[in-house]
C-alpha cells in the first residue's frame, strides 16, 4: 500500500490555476499524513519532443531556471500560509516534465498534479512514451473537478486480486478522512474478459449479480475488518465501468481505481476507462498500480 518512510508527498507546478489547485489539495493531503510535501517543477526540453536528448541553449536555461524558482517561492509561501506547521521543500529539474516527474515518483509517497488540460495534459496522452498515470512508481493523484468535503471516497473494484492495492488505499484514504466508502463493480455484456476471468467465474445457478456481490464482498472482508471505522457501501451494477464510476464521483471526495485489471486498466498505457475519469471525473482521480502496493 502506502510507501514506507519519510517518503514526502509530490506535487507537480507549472503555474498554471490548475497546478495552484493540485498544490493546495497535496498540502491538505501531507497534513492529513503528517507527511513533508515537496514542490516541483521541471523546465527542460522533453527529450521525445525532438527524438532524442536535446541541450538547450544555456542562456534559455538560465531564464527558465530564475523563472521556476520565482515559482517555486511563491508557491511554497502560499502553502505555508494556508496550512500552518507544514514542512515545505521545492525543488527544481531541468529535464523534460515526463522524465522528470518519472524519476521523482521513485521517492515519493503520492505524485500529484493538476487537470490534464493545456501543457499538462501531454502529461496523460494515452500513448507508451507519455502516460504518467501508467509509469509513475508510486500513485498519481490528478486534482480536478471539486472535491465535496462531506462526500465519500469512491473505489473501481473488479473482483479481480489486482484491484487489491486500490482498495487497500481506497480505505486509507477514507479512514483519514473519516469519510465514508463506496465501493463499485460494475459488468457489462460486451465484456467477455471480465465475465469470464479466473476470478469471475459465477457459482453454478448464480447470476452474474449475485457473482459480482459476493466476489466484491469477498475482496473488501479483509479490509473493513483492518478499518473497522470506515461505513462502506456496495454497488454492483450492470453498466460499464466509466458511467459508474464518473457518475458516482459527482459528489465525492476522492475517486480510486487501478491502472491493471478489466475496463481497461491494462498494460502500461491506461486505457479508455481511466482516460475517461483522469479526464472527466467531477472530483480528484487516484490512480493506482499493483506496483504501488
Amino acid at each position: 500500500m502506502s510507501a514506507t518512510g519519510n517518503a514526502p508527498i509530490v506535487v507537480a507546478v507549472d503555474g498554471s490555476e490548475s497546478a495552484a489547485a493540485a498544490a493546495l489539495w497535496a498540502a491538505g493531503e501531507a497534513a492529513r499524513r503528517h507527511a513533508s510535501l515537496l514542490v516541483f517543477t521541471a523546465y527542460g526540453y522533453e527529450d521525445t519532443a525532438f527524438g532524442g536528448k536535446v541541450y538547450p541553449p544555456s542562456d534559455w536555461l538560465a531564464v527558465k531556471e530564475a523563472e521556476a524558482d520565482q515559482l517555486l517561492r511563491r508557491t511554497r509561501a502560499t502553502l505555508e500560509a494556508a496550512v500552518p506547521g507544514l514542512e515545505v521543500g521545492t525543488e527544481a529539474s531541468d529535464r523534460g516534465p515526463v522524465p522528470a516527474l518519472l524519476a521523482v515518483s521513485e521517492r515519493a509517497r503520492l505524485l500529484v498534479t493538476g487537470e490534464p488540460v493545456g501543457p499538462i495534459a501531454g502529461l496523460f496522452s494515452g500513448s507508451p512514451d507519455v502516460d504518467l498515470a501508467a509509469k509513475a512508481h508510486c500513485p498519481v493523484v490528478v486534482v480536478r473537478g471539486s472535491e465535496s468535503v462531506d462526500g465519500p471516497v469512491v473505489v473501481g473494484a473488479d473482483g479481480s486480486p489486482l484491484s487489491e492495492a486500490a482498495i487497500a488505499w481506497a480505505f486509507e484514504e477514507a479512514s483519514l478522512r473519516n469519510a465514508p466508502l463506496v465501493a463499485v463493480y460494475t459488468w457489462h455484456d460486451g465484456d467477455t474478459a471480465g465475465l469470464f476471468s479466473d476470478g469471475n467465474v459465477a457459482f453454478q445457478g448464480e447470476s452474474l449479480r449475485d457473482s459480482g456481490q459476493r466476489l466484491l464482498a469477498q475482496r473488501l472482508a479483509g479490509w473493513q475488518e483492518k478499518y473497522p471505522d470506515v461505513t462502506v457501501e456496495r454497488r454492483v451494477e450492470h453498466d460499464k465501468p466509466r458511467h459508474r464510476l464518473l457518475s458516482a464521483s459527482r459528489g465525492a471526495q476522492l475517486l480510486v481505481v487501478g491502472s491493471r485489471g478489466r475496463g481497461g486498466f491494462t498494460g502500461l498505457v491506461l486505457g479508455s476507462t481511466s482516460q475517461a475519469l483522469l479526464h472527466h471525473a467531477a472530483c480528484p482521480v487516484m490512480v493506482i498500480r499493483t506496483e504501488n502496493a
